[in-house]
């Protein structure tokens, strides 16, 4: 029953398993990068690498790259995309008659590997498609940001994420913050001649706990999530510095957000807003099952590379866990369907 179909030219379960086998957490997808151009040539797709430039904290991790690969000498109509890079820790691949298994399977190797087979096979039915996979979508859409100044022309956008092989209806925005509280550090035992940035933050964080956040009937509410919290130097020491890491998952305009996180924070600790995606509605094919997507995609930031539509393989409840993994059947089931959503945006 996994065995691919007739339609496709290659086996994506192999191609699969060839980049999960290729470790490539953020910052550091040069390798996963130089195979897939080195792949794409050969299999006769015009190839193009675009540097894609690492941020100070990771710079000795070496060059990572965008890949296009398109048809020689013409625009594309439309372009599948999805991000090279994975989330930390690497898992190492496996599989059985039915199931892969590893760090990218769902999210989103096995994706690319479906729309590389799908692309193949609309390129020998005639259409003209590109292929465009990014570093960095883990954390910054960095490679997304870089390659929409280079645009291509193409009409529409298939975007790749695990969807479970239903049309996302909207994408929720991403609102990454910073609070970071100081004050003055004393001996525990005499509170009174210092002044404790934790406390200070904890009352910060107290706050964002309780906001009324925006919600919209259709799509949900928006979601806050403190994720990280650093601070102090010892149980019996006042501490003067502390730092919390927060998202908030958007539904409709930051402004009211931003607006609530600085008057929480006011007197107490500074705001630094790190990164923003907004939230985006998208086209759905009619006659597909559909979804909402909870979380951010590099969407919002490939904006000139045609009307986008997000689709894949996999279930989000598994990406970004020790137990990610990805139905053979379902992957085989999205080349399929990528073909069959690509002829009816391009008829």
């Amino acid at each position: 029953m996994n065995e691919p179909s007739k339609l496709l030219p290659f086996d994506p379960i192999g191609l699969t398993r060839q980049l999960c086998e290729i470790e490539s957490t953020t910052y550091h997808e040069g390798a996963v990068g130089d195979f897939l151009a080195e792949f794409l040539e050969g299999r006769g797709w015009e190839v193009e690498k675009t540097a894609v430039p690492q941020p100070a904290e990771s710079a000795t991790a070496g060059p990572r790259w965008n890949v296009y690969g398109g048809p020689a000498g013409n625009t594309p109509d439309l372009v599948f995309s999805t991000h090279m890079d994975t989330v930390p820790p690497y898992i190492p691949f496996s599989e059985d008659a039915e199931w892969m298994y590893g760090r990218g399977v769902s999210d989103a190797k096995g994706i690319l590997a479906a729309q590389v087979a799908a692309a193949e096979a609309l390129r020998a039915a005639g259409f003209r498609i590109g292929l465009l996979f990014v570093s960095g979508e883990e954390r910054d859409s960095a490679g997304a940001k870089a390659a929409n100044l280079k645009p291509k022309g193409s009409r529409y956008l298939i975007n790749g994420e695990p969807t479970d092989n239903r049309v996302a209806l909207a994408s929720k925005g991403a609102l990454r913050v910073v609070f970071r509280a100081t004050g003055k550090m004393a001996h525990s035992a005499y509170p009174e001649l210092g002044e404790s940035a934790v406390h200070k933050l904890v009352q910060v964080l107290g706050k964002l706990l309780e906001l009324k956040l925006p919600a919209t009937e259709d799509v949900g509410p928006s979601t806050l999530n403190i994720g990280q919290i650093h601070g102090g130097h010892a149980p019996n020491v006042i501490a003067d510095k502390a730092e919390a890491q927060v998202l908030v998952r958007l539904v409709g305009d930051s402004a009211p957000v931003k607006a609530a996180m600085l008057e929480a924070a006011k007197g107490l600790a500074e705001v630094d807003f790190t990164l923003e995606i907004p939230f985006a509605r998208l086209r759905a094919p009619e006659g597909l099952p559909t979804m909402v997507a909870k979380f951010t995609t590099d969407i919002p930031q490939l904006s000139n590379w045609g009307e986008p539509v997000l689709l894949g393989p996999g279930s989000i409840h598994v990406a970004h866990t020790p137990f990610e993994k990805l139905a053979k059947r379902e992957l085989l089931e999205a080349v399929e369907l990528y073909v069959k959503v690509a002829k009816q945006l391009l008829s």
